[in-house]
């Protein structure tokens, strides 16, 4: 297999993760004392990947002069700058030289996720684009109506539970998504998937089951901070942990 590629998006504003992101773009907040996007890089560096495409924007010259061309991870960096905000999936029409098959990660997700062996089932597979899932029970902070004919309460569940799969925020990608993705217009992950399941395209899921968590809002963010001595063996090697 050729060496591998990740595209880490990381251009946002941080807006939900204030006030922490009032000085510093939310990649380089710190989780005790490792940036959240340095964490992510080592993460990939072990699962082999040698070089990733980091898409910024907002205070894009402060992640340029802390990551640099990624030698200090032993990772080869390249930047992909947006002009104006492009989305989730946008970004990627304006990156050159996108192997075949690549890893895309939004730059605040945190997990245990073994992004090679996810990887490499998706390349095995022959899939247009991989999506890796995780099971969430979702309460609901109502009571929920059961509405039958002629507007009859049929049943009614207290703040019931919702069990179901969520997006990680982690994909596999081939380049054959590109053309559904419109060039310089911003276009979410949710765009797409309505794009390709109309068009009856194949989308896959692999569902984890281990640790995740989008660190993009302050107390998700503290709680990865406070549990951080006991998850840090899980999410990185012995050496990048000491």
């Amino acid at each position: 297999m050729s060496p591998r590629h990740a595209v880490v998006l990381a251009g946002g504003r941080g807006t939900r993760l204030r006030p922490y992101t009032v000085t510093l773009p939310k990649p380089l907040v710190p989780v005790h004392d490792l940036p959240i996007l340095e964490i992510i890089l080592r993460q990939l560096v072990r699962c082999g990947f040698a070089s990733a495409t980091i898409a910024v924007n907002h205070q894009a010259e402060l992640i340029r002069a802390y990551f640099g061309d990624g030698a200090k991870w032993n990772i080869t960096l390249s930047y992909s700058v947006e002009q104006q905000p492009l989305g989730t999936m946008g970004p990627l029409r304006i990156m050159h030289g996108l192997p075949e098959q690549f890893l895309v990660m939004n730059g605040d997700v945190l997990t245990d996720l073994d992004f090679d062996a996810f990887f490499a089932a998706h390349v095995s597979s022959g899939a247009l684009f991989t999506i890796s899932g995780i099971s969430r029970v979702q309460p609901v902070d109502f009571g929920v109506l059961h509405v039958g004919d002629g507007g009859v309460l049929a049943a009614f569940e207290e703040k019931p539970k919702l069990d179901c799969v969520v997006s990680m925020g982690v994909y596999a990608v081939s380049r054959r998504v590109l053309p559904w993705i419109p060039d310089g217009a911003a276009f979410g992950f949710d765009q797409l998937m309505h794009a390709l399941i109309a068009a009856g395209e194949t989308v896959r899921v692999r569902i984890h089951d281990g640790f995740w968590m989008d660190i993009g809002r302050p107390d998700d963010y503290q709680d990865v901070c406070e549990r951080w001595p006991d998850l840090a063996p899980r999410l990185l090697s012995d050496r990048d942990v000491g």
